[in-house]
């Protein structure tokens, strides 16, 4: 790609994330016993004869019991190139054709990546929200760092957090889910708290894994459906 038309193609992506921006809510736009089911998602690239292709997977729970009640997968070439901070513009066209195979309704997404904890506050789970009309959480692995800011860590015990600032503003949370691993870095998506957020993802952390079901489930999902699909395309 010319360098001139990633630069265009940067400004367009910048003009749309701070028109949708506008209208982000951080506040729950439902009540908590109104969440019937939560739905888990990731997607999964590889690349094969000089293309790109993504899997889009979203594995469906049940709020009270956590069983899982649907999976779907959507997988196609991908055309847009990744750019830091512009994750949403790769990935909505897989996420929207996946959703259409879902024959529930889920009452709140999460995504495997952020959300608000963006520079611009449109991270995947921000971004996508606008489209689904859902409310989103990001509950990402990594740190995506911003303005060169560090993560406190939070104390070695499930469910202590510490919340990430930037300029005075709360971007996010750092929460450890579990006694002894890693923390991972919950922040809202849209029409949702950062208390509501965190308290979702901590109902649905078990035993086995730090991350929330929904999303641990999706992330093991595409790699399932990458090695399966990757000789194939």
């Amino acid at each position: 790609m010319l360098v001139l038309e990633k630069d265009e193609m940067v400004q367009n992506f910048i003009a749309q994330q701070n028109d949708l921006k506008e209208h982000i809510s951080l506040q729950n736009n439902f009540l908590e016993n109104q969440i019937s089911l939560v739905a888990g998602l990731d997607i999964a690239y590889w690349h094969k004869n000089n293309k790109e292709y993504g899997a889009c997977c979203i594995q469906v729970f049940d709020f009270r019991s956590k069983n899982l009640i649907e999976q779907v997968s959507y997988i196609n070439e991908i055309t847009v190139p990744y750019i830091s901070g512009f994750l949403a513009f790769r990935e909505l066209p897989l996420i929207l054709e996946a959703v259409k195979k879902l024959k529930t309704q889920p009452s709140l997404y999460m995504f495997d990546g952020n959300g608000y904890l963006h520079k611009r506050h449109m991270g995947i789970a921000t971004h996508a929200s606008f489209y689904l009309k859902k409310p989103t959480i990001g509950v990402a692995k990594t740190y995506y760092k911003i303005e060169n800011i560090d993560f406190t860590m939070p104390e070695n015990i499930a469910g202590a957090f510490t919340d990430i600032v930037i300029d005075g503003e709360v971007f996010g949370r750092t929460l450890r889910s579990r006694k002894n691993v890693k923390p991972i870095f919950v922040s809202c998506g849209n029409w949702i708290d950062l208390d509501t957020a965190t308290n979702i993802t901590m109902h649905f952390i078990d035993k086995d894994s730090r991350l929330p079901i929904p999303v641990r489930y999706a992330d093991l999902a595409t790699h399932q459906a990458r090695k399966l699909h990757q000789d194939d395309v």
